[in-house]
């Protein structure tokens, strides 16, 4: 009979920064991501066998991890509002810093959003994930997805009118198309 977390480590490892990158992100507190995640991952590490049977892990991991994060989020909804951390890095261009420069604004665009906006854009543009994906993810309908994809997008135009470019060029019109 074999190990029943075998695979585990090996997923973690190889996806373990992407993850974070995605919880931060997701948070907009390094600390909040790390509970976040590592919560996630003690609840998929559970159920291994199961999730490993059932094919790619990662689309399951991300799910339990957007489910932890919105539990949290609803827990702390009567507590002030904390302030981003750091964004782990990620690979740098050619022009480090271009490239932190604009991670700089997109944490301090992000960080004005409300937590529902800055999520569907962290799932969306960050996490590439197709509206149906993303309304699967979050437990509401597409329709949802795309007017809060649209509001936030807005606020990014108003916060951060270069940043928009960062989200893939949508200006909100599209959106509701």
């Amino acid at each position: 009979m074999g190990d029943r977390y075998e695979g585990f480590e090996a997923f973690v490892s190889m996806r373990g920064a992407a993850l974070m990158r995605t919880a931060s992100l997701l948070t907009g507190d390094r600390g909040l991501a790390e509970d976040a995640l590592q919560e996630a991952l003690t609840k998929v590490a559970m159920k291994w066998p199961k999730v490993r049977a059932g094919g790619d892990p990662e689309p399951y991991v991300r799910t339990v991890l957007y489910t932890v994060v919105v539990d949290r989020w609803r827990w702390r909804s009567r507590r002030p509002p904390e302030q981003l951390g750091d964004v782990p890095d990620r690979p740098s261009s050619t022009d480090p810093t271009s490239d932190a420069d604009r991670r700089l604004t997109v944490r301090d665009a992000l960080a004005k959003l409300t937590d529902r906006q800055r999520q569907v854009l962290v799932l969306r543009f960050y996490e590439d994930l197709t509206e149906v994906q993303t309304a699967a993810v979050m437990g509401c309908s597409v329709s949802t997805v795309k007017s809060q994809t649209q509001h936030a997008l807005g606020r990014l135009r108003v916060l951060a009118p270069g940043l928009v470019d960062a989200f893939g060029g949508h200006t909100g019109e599209e959106v509701r198309a």
